[in-house]
């Protein structure tokens, strides 16, 4: 885990993604899947929720899931 970065910052992380998938009646599985099928990743329902557990999901990844959820990350 990134150092000066607790376990709460890797949670809420996590909640909001997972909530952007609820909102859009998505599983973990169902992105995998439309993950692979679209960008022909190798995604697994397990591999995502490790990566959103574990702080390790990347940036591209992030905006991947956001594309197949059809949402876009916006800096303001």
């Amino acid at each position: 885990m990134s150092q000066g970065l607790d376990k709460d910052f890797f949670k809420d992380i996590r909640c909001e993604i997972r909530s952007y998938m609820v909102a859009r009646g998505q599983t973990y599985q169902s992105v995998a899947k439309k993950l692979n099928e679209r960008f022909g990743l190798n995604f697994t329902a397990q591999s995502l929720n490790n990566k959103l557990a574990r702080g390790s999901l990347r940036y591209y990844d992030a905006k991947l899931i956001a594309e197949v959820l059809d949402y876009k990350i916006k800096w303001e």
